[in-house]
Formats: C-alpha cells, structure tokens, sequence
C-alpha cells in the first residue's frame, strides 16, 4: 500500500507518547542491544536531550490515518533524528532514520530521506550528510547505499552497554537546491 508522508518537528510535551509508541514498533532495534524492549521513558529521555544539542532536530515520520482526509489526523510511524552543523559546518549527521516494523519494507524510508534531503539541502551551509551505521547491522548498510550514501573508510569503535561497536561511516552530497 502506498501513501504520503509528512515529517514534523516533534515536541516533548505533545509528541512523547507517539514516540514512545513507535520504539515499541522496532523490537528488532533493541534486540541489537539485548534489550526486549525500549526503556519505558527512552523516547522523553531522548527528546531532552535533542532540546538540549545545538543543531539537534527529531522530525516524526507521519501518514495520514484516513487517506485522502487531513482532518482524520496524522499517526507517526517513524522517526528521523538528525543534528545540523556537526561534527563539521558544513555536515548534516543524520543519527537515524527509523520506521516502525509494521511499515518496513514499503518504502517510507526511502520516502523520510527523499523528503529531508531537499531541506537539508536549503540550510545555510550544510552540503554533505554524514551518519555511523554499526558494522553488524547489514540492513542499514544496504538501505543508506541504496540512498547513495558511501562508505568514508572511517571508523569508530563505541561502548553500547556491555559491548563495543564499530560504527562505519558513510557520506553523501546533497548538493545545493537547484544544482
């Protein structure tokens, strides 16, 4: 089924519990951690501290509960979390991009990245978008190849919990709007 989607700036107060909502739509995510579930209060917890990075946006991936009909309301099944102007100027790290399991694999991913990118895009500098994907998750790899993104051959290894993660890291250019 194919439908539109929109990205929304999200807001602690207004958007926490829709989050929270969609962490528990990923088990698969946090199974890459050990974990069986989200923490119960991951989705607040993350939203301060975005409030609290310069730069850092978390926009909902949302679809229309209604097709055809804005009044019925929006339901988020996704989450994009990016950070402007970091770890250089001209760089957008994209921190994630991640779609409810319900609605994998039909291309809203794909859809979040083709909406972002021309915004990203308009911003004041920002010419490259950068992210870390853990070695061992392949999906992700072959997701952002797919959306053009490059491996850089740089690489980090960062503690997770009790175990050490190399994330690789990858590029694209966004180019500017109307290049």
């Amino acid at each position: 089924m194919s439908f539109t989607i929109s990205l929304i700036p999200l807001e602690a107060e207004h958007h926490a519990a829709a989050l929270q909502e969609v962490y528990r739509n990923v088990p698969a995510y946090w199974a890459m951690y050990n974990l069986i579930a989200p923490p119960a209060d991951q989705a607040a917890r993350d939203m301060a501290a975005a409030a609290e990075t310069p730069g850092r946006v978390m926009m909902g991936i949302v679809k229309p509960v209604e097709r055809g009909t804005a009044a019925a309301g929006a339901e988020m099944i996704g989450l994009v979390d990016f950070r402007l102007g970091w770890p250089g100027e001209n760089l957008a790290y994209i921190g994630m991009i991640m779609v409810a399991e319900p609605f994998q694999r039909q291309g809203i991913g794909t859809k979040a990245w083709l909406t972002l990118r021309p915004w990203l895009a308009a911003q004041p500098g920002i010419t490259t978008a950068r992210l870390g994907v853990e070695q061992f998750n392949h999906t992700a790899l072959k997701f952002f190849t797919h959306l053009g993104f490059q491996l850089t051959g740089e690489s980090n290894r960062l503690r997770v919990g009790d175990k050490l993660v190399r994330l690789l890291y990858m590029e694209t250019e966004i180019g500017r709007l109307g290049d």
